[in-house]
């Protein structure tokens, strides 16, 4: 297996700047998981393939505005700051741009002298920092709130018109450096609808990191350090997976970061997912036996990237290959705001 087994050649053109609007009015395409065989559909007829009984596993977490601008102190060049993780006390795990000039002690004012960043750790190998950010009144959150940017992949260059463009209808607490974008198609009419239908609903949490934005670049995938993310299944999430599975429904996972959530949660001895909160540096490579999960709804993803292993690891490698040759043949759209597929 080489990293070059999961590139494709994704045309600028074919990576969505905007939304669906409606959101549920985007492409869908249907992959089966044993045959191969596939479908075209709209997303609002996705309860056409989901049966009462069957749970949709959906991740909660909502995106902070994380990325932040300043000036360096001394020699006032402009910085940028992503946020990707709070390890306590206002000290935050961020990329910074341009990083070769912030070593340990340098210091970025932040707006008019709103906050100071001051870099507290050197860079690891994959360009992470330790900032500590101080408000100069009141608390920080306040300021990044007031100040901070929706942080969009980089493939997107079209401004958002609306920062909810880019967050889930049943997203939560504000943790995530990106969104869980398959989650982006639902509207809260399809949900309901869903619900009066007998499909039954159940959240987790998965704080989306470093590895959204980066293709694998070593030959050998198995090579990669994937960065751990933090993740939560509750109690009540878990009781959901065993009840759906007494009562022979399908749990579906919304999304790669939901599955990667319950994949990390499930339990050998118990044969079943429990309620864990922790940090998952879980790497679905094809070759990984699924537990948890019986179908995925998800995106198109970026080639060579660790998203399209793992549903390469889901439903076969030549089944997903073949699969994004037709939807770039048939003009789907691609990435954070494109179209979407159904395995099942």
């Amino acid at each position: 297996m080489r990293t070059d087994d999961f590139d494709y050649d994704l045309p600028t053109g074919r990576i969505a700047q905007a939304p669906a609007d409606p959101r549920d009015s985007c492409r869908l395409l249907v992959l089966r998981r044993g045959a191969g065989a596939t479908e075209h559909r709209v997303f609002s007829e996705i309860g056409d393939y989901l049966r009462r009984g069957d749970l949709l596993v959906v991740n909660e977490t909502r995106v902070l505005p994380a990325r932040l601008r300043g000036i360096k102190e001394e020699g006032g060049a402009q910085i940028e700051f992503l946020l990707l993780r709070e390890r306590g006390a206002g000290t935050w795990e961020c990329l910074a741009r341009p990083g070769r000039r912030l070593k340990p002690g340098t210091r970025v004012v932040i707006g008019d002298g709103d906050a100071t960043a001051l870099v507290v750790g050197a860079s690891d190998e994959s360009g992470i920092r330790l900032v500590q950010f101080t408000a100069r009144e009141g608390r920080f959150m306040d300021v990044l709130h007031r100040l901070g940017e929706v942080p969009l992949p980089p493939y997107i260059t079209r401004p958002l018109e609306d920062p909810e463009e880019y967050q889930t209808v049943y997203s939560t607490d504000e943790r995530s450096a990106a969104a869980p974008t398959a989650g982006l198609h639902f509207t809260t009419a399809l949900l309901d609808g869903l619900v009066r239908e007998g499909v039954h609903i159940a959240r987790v949490e998965l704080d989306v990191g470093i590895d959204t934005f980066r293709p694998v670049s070593e030959d050998d995938p198995a090579l990669h350090h994937i960065h751990t993310e933090h993740y939560r299944v509750s109690e009540q999430a878990a009781a959901a997976v065993a009840e759906c599975r007494e009562r022979g429904g399908r749990v579906v996972a919304v999304g790669t970061t939901s599955a990667r959530s319950l994949e990390s949660a499930w339990n050998e001895e118990d044969g079943a997912v429990r309620a864990t909160e922790g940090n998952t540096s879980l790497f679905i490579l094809p070759g990984y036996e699924f537990r948890a999960v019986d179908a995925m709804i998800t995106n198109f993803h970026v080639p060579r990237s660790t998203l399209l292993m793992m549903i390469s690891a889901f439903t076969g490698r030549e089944n997903v290959m073949r699969a994004y040759g037709t939807a770039l043949a048939e003009g789907y759209r691609f990435l954070s705001f494109g179209d979407a597929m159904l395995i099942i």
